[in-house]
């Protein structure tokens, strides 16, 4: 059944792991998975951090953002045993170049609350993506 957007909001903001998916100039659809954060207003936070091992700090979703600013989060619930309790949200995003500070520095604090590994906030920079969209399907009432 079709997620209501609240209902669906509620399990993004619920939740602080998916797949980001960008599209990568030549292979296309480059999803990665990835730790988020959502404001208040409607915004997706992303950490490029300094604590996972990293070959340059710049990395390959940010190319692919500037080179195409789209972008899709996908969250999800898998329950081999019930199906009835699957669930997936998916955010449509824009990815937003130039954030404003306090939306970036209240990602970053949400990030630093409900990622252990983040508490003293270890980022190089937070990728922030304006949701555009949101779409989500649940098998049954209870999943």
């Amino acid at each position: 059944m079709k997620l209501e957007q609240e209902a669906a909001r509620a399990r993004l903001d619920a939740h602080v792991h998916g797949v980001l998916c960008t599209l990568h100039p030549e292979r296309g659809p480059d999803p990665m998975p990835v730790v988020y954060a959502v404001s208040d207003d409607g915004h997706v936070g992303v950490p490029i951090d300094s604590v996972k091992p990293k070959a340059r700090s710049r990395l390959q979703r940010e190319d692919n953002l500037d080179a195409d600013p789209r972008g899709s989060l996908l969250v999800d619930h898998w329950d081999a045993e019930d199906w009835s309790r699957l669930w997936w949200v998916r955010a449509q995003l824009e990815h937003v170049p130039e954030p404003p500070a306090a939306l970036t520095e209240e990602l970053a604090d949400k990030l630093a609350r409900t990622v252990p590994q983040y508490a003293d906030k270890p980022f190089h920079r937070v990728l922030v993506c304006r949701i555009v969209r949101l779409t989500g399907w649940a098998a049954g009432e209870d999943a």
